[in-house]
């Protein structure tokens, strides 16, 4: 049946996707083991509790589990004005070149999408830092390009040929800790906001579902004969922008960049039926990936992005075997290594899941996307998951606790 966007989004208020969240309840820091966090399990509507290093007791066997492989980025940068004013640059995704890999190889010079704090105070004169490396002095630049509403362009100029932007981030930059967390980073979170298996730089928000294994907790998983795959999505600070509008059709959904290679496509074909996604990032993009097979093969225009609400309208919906093997045989037809799309899709309660049985995630802000994704998922109990967890002492956020939600 056709959902209808007038009769059904449009009347999704996000007041009734609030609920009580204290201050204190809020993890600052993480725990001294990863896999130490409480692990609530949800099956057949009934709620259980237990530690992470005891996951794989929870998931099925023959699942295959897929991960965000992508990695955070140093992404804040601290100026100083002649005059003392700070000038905080959050660097957000690439614009010249506009690939990943490409811009972090950069030596010399690029250009970002940025979000600039106390931009007031900053005119037309280049900012600029000495950093160190090697025992050698670099002087990293900061010009403004251009100014938009939510955004500016800005260059970024060093005078050390050697050094790729990569290197320039990693020794300038801080970890870009969600505002939530309310302290500055310290050296304890470069490695802890970082998953162990992160490979792919681009993130300005680590998948936090993923913090909590560990090779403990791979061995374990392996040992039960649990599949596990990975894909690329590169989280954007956009994921934790509350929703303000009365209405969430009134929300504007951030755009996301992922990547996918043939071979984990072939094993998302063959695994269909088994998938349980690690984090709200993997399973979106999971769900665009299926939304992509659909574009495919009924030729539709633009097929690697996927749009805000067009998957409401988009008929007839297939079988997930069948869309992911149409977008793994057009990699193949194409003799393509890798899928590269980016999407825009928002998920609400009332959306149709086609890909995976279930999601491990942590718990998300009231009034957020990525709640009502959960809502989605679980339907009206996320109430009771999240009542549950507020009463039984689980920590939440980004270095809160975690959970197993089987539907």
């Amino acid at each position: 049946m056709k959902i209808i966007l007038t009769d059904f989004i449009k009347n999704i208020k996000i007041n009734d996707y609030v609920y009580p969240l204290p201050a204190e309840r809020i993890a600052k820091y993480p725990l001294t083991g990863r896999d130490r966090s409480k692990l609530l399990i949800y099956k057949d509507r009934r709620i259980a509790e237990d530690t992470f290093i005891n996951i794989h007791f929870h998931i099925p066997e023959g699942s295959l589990l897929v991960f965000n492989n992508t990695r955070v980025i140093q992404a804040r940068l601290i100026f100083h004005k002649p005059t003392g004013a700070q000038i905080e640059i959050f660097c957000l995704e690439p614009l010249i070149p506009p690939d990943y890999e490409l811009n972090f190889q950069q030596k010399k010079t690029c250009i970002w999408k940025c979000i600039t704090g106390n931009l007031k105070k900053w005119k037309d004169t280049a900012l600029r830092k000495t950093i160190t490396c090697d025992g050698k002095d670099t002087v990293l630049e900061a010009q403004k390009i251009s100014d938009h509403q939510t955004y500016q362009e800005i260059s970024f100029n060093w005078d050390n040929p050697e050094i790729p932007f990569s290197d320039i981030l990693d020794l300038a930059g801080e970890t870009p800790l969600p505002p939530y967390i309310d302290r500055k980073a310290e050296p304890i979170d470069k490695e802890r906001y970082q998953t162990v298996y992160s490979k792919s730089d681009g993130s300005v928000a680590a998948p936090t579902a993923g913090l909590h294994f560990t090779k403990n907790v791979f061995d374990s998983l392996k040992t039960k004969g649990i599949k596990t795959e990975e894909l690329t999505l590169h989280v954007g600070a956009g994921t934790f922008k509350p929703i303000k509008s009365c209405s969430v059709y009134d929300h504007e959904m951030h755009t996301e960049h992922f990547f996918i290679s043939t071979p984990a496509l072939k094993n998302l074909v063959e695994n269909t039926n088994n998938i349980i996604a690690v984090g709200t990032t993997s399973l979106r993009t999971l769900e665009s990936l299926y939304r992509i097979g659909i574009k495919i093969i009924h030729k539709k225009e633009n097929p690697f992005h996927i749009s805000q609400w067009e998957v409401y309208d988009m008929l007839p919906e297939i079988p997930a075997k069948e869309a992911f093997s149409a977008v793994y045989e057009h990699l193949i037809t194409n003799q393509l290594k890798t899928l590269a799309a980016s999407t825009q899709l928002m998920i609400v309660p009332g959306y149709k899941f086609k890909t995976a049985k279930g999601i491990i995630t942590n718990y998300h802000q009231p009034n957020s996307a990525l709640l009502l994704l959960i809502a989605a998922f679980v339907g009206e109990n996320w109430r009771k998951i999240y009542n549950y967890a507020l009463s039984n002492g689980f920590r939440f956020l980004s270095y809160g606790d975690s959970s197993l939600l089987l539907r």
